[in-house]
């Protein structure tokens, strides 16, 4: 008797995500930086606290690249969350759940996000 293999569950990269998955997805993940800037700013809070050699190391340390990069990325999750939110408010009052107004919203909140994110850091 000849036994036949079952069929293997496609990995999850083989599927194409949905915009509504992958706006979820990064409202999630922009949830937890936001949580680790709450972290940054308490830490800039003590070291304000302790003294003006805590702070100008502090500042330093922000003022290098690796830092400059992390407060990028904090201001896009910031502002990703926030359009995000609003969508989600939309959502809330019934409007925008068809898959082609989903899909439009998905990518306006990505594109504000960048947009802000970039007027943000040019303009200060």
């Amino acid at each position: 008797m000849q036994t036949r293999e079952r069929p293997l569950s496609p990995h999850l990269f083989i599927y194409r995500w949905p915009m509504t998955m992958v706006v979820s997805i990064g409202h999630r993940l922009t949830g937890l930086l936001l949580s680790l800037g709450l972290v940054v700013l308490v830490a800039g809070l003590v070291a304000a606290a302790t003294g003006p050699g805590s702070w100008e190391r502090f500042v330093a340390v922000f003022a290098s690249l690796p830092g400059r990069l992390l407060l990028a990325l904090l201001t896009l999750a910031f502002f990703f969350h926030l359009a995000n939110g609003i969508r989600h408010l939309a959502w809330d009052l019934g409007y925008g759940f068809e898959i082609p107004q989903a899909n439009a919203s998905g990518w306006t909140v990505i594109a504000a996000s960048v947009i802000l994110t970039l007027v943000y850091w040019l303009a200060f």
